[in-house]
């Protein structure tokens, strides 16, 4: 994943700034790839714990630190039963990565449980209506989630955010665009295939009809949200930025 994650460091830059993280603050990423906001977050003098339950990709953040010479505590973690005391962090961030959890309540609860009263916590997390979630519906099509489990991209709707979260937060939240630039469609689909989760696990699923039949959907897809005219691949997918402050 870290090969698409690196793409998106604006993302995690520009939650970092809607948060207004500060100095000496203690921060928490969770599901946090290989550590855009982390890195993000480190950046701005915050006391940062990277967290995933992939090992492999914390070592990928580790790397990114190092390279910046950042203080960064990284720890494997399920989002779903933070390892963290309660009220531990002044804020709480994740980008495109709480919001493929299981259990979308229970994440919920544990991004609360480890904030502190009065402080935040901020998520970037794909649209429903966005190249993206166009993508991961296409994707569904083909490989079915589990009974129950519930679409990730619902975490890009401020009244199910409002849901899961309950009235002990208080939520701002506004529409961003990140824009996918690559070499044509077929290079993003060669990387997204190789790379993304979602695709990846898709495409090794199905038997060899059904992968090309995915592979023109998708191509069929980006076709759609391309506004490049040159053979390139330029696509603005949606995403939710929202800051969450918990009530004392």
């Amino acid at each position: 994943y870290a090969v698409v994650g690196t793409t998106l460091q604006l993302v995690g830059e520009q939650l970092a700034e809607a948060c207004d993280i500060n100095w000496d603050q203690q921060v928490l990423d969770v599901a946090a790839g290989n550590g855009n906001v982390t890195l993000a977050a480190a950046r701005r003098g915050a006391r940062v714990t990277s967290t995933d339950y992939v090992p492999a990709l914390l070592e990928r953040g580790a790397e990114r630190a190092k390279a910046e010479g950042l203080q960064i505590a990284f720890q494997t973690a399920d989002a779903e039963a933070l390892p963290f005391a309660d009220g531990s962090f002044d804020a709480v961030l994740s980008t495109f990565g709480v919001m493929f959890t299981a259990n979308h309540p229970r994440a919920a609860s544990e991004l609360v449980r480890v904030c502190r009263p009065g402080g935040k916590i901020a998520l970037a997390n794909w649209t429903p209506e966005s190249f993206i979630g166009n993508l991961l519906k296409t994707v569904v099509r083909f490989v079915p989630p589990p009974a129950g489990v519930k679409s990730p991209v619902m975490w890009g709707k401020k009244e199910y955010l409002e849901e899961i979260f309950g009235d002990g937060v208080g939520i701002v939240a506004q529409s961003r665009h990140f824009t996918f630039r690559y070499k044509s469609p077929a290079h993003f689909l060669d990387i997204f295939r190789t790379y993304y989760g979602p695709t990846h696990k898709a495409f090794g699923a199905i038997d060899a009809a059904a992968q090309q039949q995915l592979q023109a959907d998708l191509l069929a897809l980006i076709d759609k949200f391309n506004v490049a005219r040159d053979g390139t691949m330029v696509v603005p997918s949606e995403y939710l930025e929202s800051v969450i402050v918990r009530k004392a």
